[in-house]
C-alpha cells in the first residue's frame, strides 16, 4: 500500500509540474514563485560595467606587471568594510561549537538528541546537527566531553582553561566547476573522459559528477602570532595577545587569515545563509567568495575611471591637509594619519561606491593567483586567473593577488591599480579579505 501511494505520488508531481494550459500556447511552467534576492547585511552593491582596469600612473618600483586594458565586470554585492574580528570569530564560534556536538553526539549521552532524527527516529546518515537541543555543562556526562576540547593540562599557562586552537577544524566541500568542464560525457559509453586532480594533489580518472565534489579540512583559528614573526626587532607582543579575542579590537579587521582560511570562511558563510534561506522557503543565492582581481579594482575605482585611489584624487590629503587611509606616511613616521597599526573599519570616508577602507588599513585577499602577465591573457568580461596550488607545488605557484595597501605600506601600494602578492598558506598582520557575491540578474 506504501508502495503505490508514493508513486501515485510521484506521479501526480510528474504531471504537475507540466503546463495546465489547454491553448497549445508556450506559456512555461506554472506555479513557480517570483524570486527577489534578499540584499545581503552591510553589503554595497556595485553595478555592472566597463572600466580602465590597469595603471592609473607611472610605475616607480618597475614591477612591470599590469597594464592598461579595459574591461567589463558583472554586478556583485560586496562588504562594506573588510571582515572584522568579531565577524571572523562567528565562524570560529561556530566550528567550535559544532566540534563540541558531534563529539557529544558520537558519545551518545542519555538524554540528548545532537544529531537529527527521520521521522520514524531514526538518526539520519550523513549526520546533521541538531542546533536546537540545549547542552547542560553541569551535567557529569557532559564534563568529561567538554573536557577534551581544552588545552593538556601540562600545556595550560598558570592552570586556565583555553579552548584547544588546535582542534577547530572546518570541514567543507565544494564542486571545482572549472575541472568538470574540461571533462566531457561520453553518452554513447555512458562514461566520462578526463583527468580530474584534488587538493592534494592527487590525479585520478573521472568516474561520475561526484569526481569534481572537492573536500577540504582547514584549521581556522587566525594566527595571533604573526603579529611577533612579521616584524624582527620589534616590540609587538600586545597584539599578539589580544588582538583577536578582546572586545576593545571587535571592530578592528581581522588578520593573520591566511588565504585557505578565507576562502574556508566563504564556503561556510555561504552554507550559513543558505540553510537559513531553505528553512524560510526562499530560494538560495549565489556563493559568497573572494572577490576577482578585477572586481576588486573595479569596485575600489568607485565608479571614477581612471582615479589614482579611490577617493578620485591624487593626493593622500584632503583640502584640510588630513590623511583619507590608514597607511604609512613617511619614513619611520606611521602616527600622522591617526593610526599606528590598524584602525576601526569605516574609520575613513567611503568613495562613492559606500565601500570603506578599500586603500589602507589592511590589504585584502582576492581570489586569483598571481601571474606578473595575466593582464595579457585573460579575458576582457569578468577578467579571471585562478589556480588551486597543491602541497607539493613549488612557491611560485602558492602566490595570490592582494590589494590595497595596509598600514604599514606607502602611498603607491594604496593606489587602486597597485598589484602585490601574498603566498595562499601564509598568514600576515596586514592582510585581511572582505567577501563578494554575485548579482542575481542582470543591472
Amino acid at each position: 500500500m506504501k508502495k503505490v501511494t508514493l508513486f501515485a505520488l510521484t506521479l501526480a508531481l510528474l504531471l504537475g509540474g507540466c503546463s495546465t494550459s489547454q491553448s497549445g500556447e508556450l506559456t512555461g511552467v506554472e506555479g513557480r514563485k517570483k524570486f527577489y534576492e534578499p540584499e545581503p547585511f552591510e553589503m554595497a552593491f556595485i553595478p555592472a560595467g566597463s572600466y580602465v582596469m590597469g595603471p592609473s600612473d607611472q610605475d616607480p618600483l618597475r614591477t612591470m606587471n599590469s597594464l592598461s586594458k579595459t574591461v567589463t565586470v558583472d554586478a556583485f554585492w560586496m562588504d562594506q568594510t573588510e571582515i572584522t574580528n568579531n565577524k571572523y570569530r562567528q565562524f570560529v564560534y561556530w566550528v567550535r561549537d559544532s566540534i563540541l556536538r558531534t563529539k557529544l553526539g558520537d558519545a551518545g549521552i542519555e538524554g540528548y538528541e545532537f544529531f537529527k532524527v527521520d521521522d520514524e527516529g531514526n538518526v539520519k546518515e550523513p549526520h546533521v546537527l541538531n542546533w536546537d537541543e540545549r547542552i547542560d555543562m553541569r551535567d557529569e556526562n557532559v564534563k568529561p566531553v567538554l573536557e577534551e576540547m581544552f588545552y593538556p593540562e601540562a600545556e595550560r599557562f598558570n592552570g586556565n582553561r583555553q579552548i584547544d586552537t588546535r582542534l577547530l577544524k572546518y570541514s567543507y566541500f565544494f564542486v571545482d566547476y572549472k575541472q568538470a568542464a574540461k571533462a566531457k560525457y561520453n553518452y554513447e559509453t555512458g562514461k566520462y573522459e578526463g583527468k580530474v586532480t584534488d587538493l592534494k594533489g592527487k590525479t585520478t580518472d573521472v568516474t561520475d559528477r561526484s569526481s569534481f565534489i572537492m573536500h577540504d579540512v582547514v584549521n581556522i583559528y587566525p594566527d595571533t602570532l604573526c603579529w611577533i614573526r612579521d616584524f624582527t626587532y620589534s616590540f609587538n607582543d600586545p597584539w599578539a595577545s589580544l588582538y583577536f579575542w578582546h572586545p576593545a579590537y571587535d571592530d578592528y579587521p581581522v588578520v593573520g587569515v591566511s588565504w585557505v582560511q578565507a576562502r574556508a570562511f566563504s564556503v561556510w558563510r555561504t552554507n550559513f545563509m543558505n540553510e537559513h534561506l531553505r528553512a524560510e522557503g526562499i530560494q538560495e543565492v549565489h556563493a559568497y567568495r573572494l572577490p576577482l582581481e578585477s572586481e576588486w579594482e573595479y569596485a575600489a575605482r568607485g565608479g571614477l575611471d581612471l582615479s589614482m585611489y579611490p577617493w578620485g584624487g591624487p593626493y593622500t590629503r584632503n583640502y584640510k591637509g588630513c590623511f583619507l587611509a590608514n597607511f604609512k606616511p613617511l619614513r619611520g613616521n606611521y602616527i600622522d594619519d591617526g593610526a599606528t597599526y590598524t584602525q576601526k573599519v569605516a574609520s575613513y570616508e567611503p568613495n562613492e561606491y559606500g565601500l570603506f577602507d578599500m586603500s589602507g588599513n589592511v590589504s585584502e585577499w582576492t581570489v586569483c593567483a598571481y601571474h606578473p602577465s595575466a593582464y595579457v591573457f585573460t579575458h576582457d568580461l569578468n577578467p579571471d586567473y585562478e589556480y588551486n596550488a597543491r602541497p607539493e607545488d613549488p612557491p611560485v605557484m602558492k602566490r595570490k593577488v592582494i590589494r590595497g595597501g595596509s598600514w604599514k605600506d606607502i602611498a603607491y601600494y594604496l593606489q587602486t591599480s597597485t598589484r602585490d602578492y601574498e603566498y595562499q598558506d601564509s598568514t600576515k598582520s596586514f592582510v585581511g579579505f572582505r567577501n563578494v557575491r554575485t548579482y542575481i540578474g542582470v543591472q
